[in-house]
């Protein structure tokens, strides 16, 4: 069956952790991939707005976009689909981070990261980019929220632990783990594989017609949607656990490699 949609996580999937752009072999496999009818673009817990510069400015290759891990859902780059976080679950978030060291959360109204609980010193640890970037904020914004990510200052085992234990505080919100120190709080059910289907039903497109790729905890519902699933050699082990097919890192461009092979009409993976 041709592949008619490509989605990729971006950090850790396309763009080595610390890098800020992804290669010019990237660029050139999505444009490959959009020369061959195939729709394709990033799946990113990213806001849109950034998502550009990580392709050098080419719009091009983000006017498919789950951002936000699939809050927002961009088609033909305008956006088809937004989603907000009921700031009554962050409050209840914010209250059990009290009692947690080093830890604090995180909040976005439009594309402006607030800091509403924590420190900056340890936000430089777990996310040094937003700790540069983010606004002192006394409390929550009470509606616009449009993403939200806990952080703590531990390794990874920490910070599934902690994670759990919030996760487990209420039904309106669920929380993953992207990376040690970090995790995304979104909507209960709502997430990349949920806004996938939701594309999918958009456009037309069959689960089977779809490829992902990804490397962590935020992509593991993305590859429950679809039996095509993708994961780089340097996932984390629960990704590389999900996923059907296992390519190579990051760092060498694997995901272009196969995006390339599939503009060709190939199939670069074995099961």
């Amino acid at each position: 069956m041709a592949i008619k949609l490509i989605l990729t996580d971006i950090d850790g999937t396309i763009m080595p952790y610390g890098k800020r752009q992804v290669t010019q072999r990237c660029r050139a496999a999505f444009h490959a991939a959009m020369d061959a009818g195939i729709l394709v673009g990033p799946a990113s817990g990213r806001f849109f707005s950034w998502i550009p510069n990580f392709f050098g400015g080419d719009e091009a290759c983000c006017q498919t976009a789950l951002a936000t891990n699939g809050m927002q859902v961009y088609l033909e780059g305008r956006k088809v689909l937004q989603k907000e976080l009921p700031p009554a679950a962050l409050r209840t978030i914010m209250g059990a981070l009290q009692d947690v060291p080093q830890s604090g959360l995180l909040v976005f109204e439009g594309a402006r990261p607030l800091l509403v609980q924590g420190s900056r010193d340890d936000l430089a640890i777990a996310f040094p980019s937003y700790a540069k970037t983010c606004e002192d904020a006394d409390a929550l914004p009470e509606a616009g929220i449009t993403k939200a990510n806990v952080f703590l200052v531990g390794d990874l085992e920490r910070t599934r632990e902690v994670v759990g234990v919030l996760d487990a505080l209420t039904d309106e919100v669920d929380l993953d783990v992207p990376q040690p120190m970090f995790s995304n709080v979104v909507p209960a059910g709502w997430n990349k594989g949920a806004a996938l289907r939701w594309l999918c039903e958009r456009v037309g497109v069959t689960p089977e017609e779809t490829v992902v790729f990804g490397d962590a905890g935020n992509d593991l519902q993305m590859f429950a949607a679809t039996p095509n699933s993708v994961a780089v050699a340097n996932a984390l082990p629960e990704a590389r656990d999900a996923a059907r097919y296992h390519i190579g890192s990051v760092e060498d461009d694997a995901v272009p490699v196969a995006i390339e092979a599939l503009a060709r009409g190939e199939w670069p993976f074995a099961d």
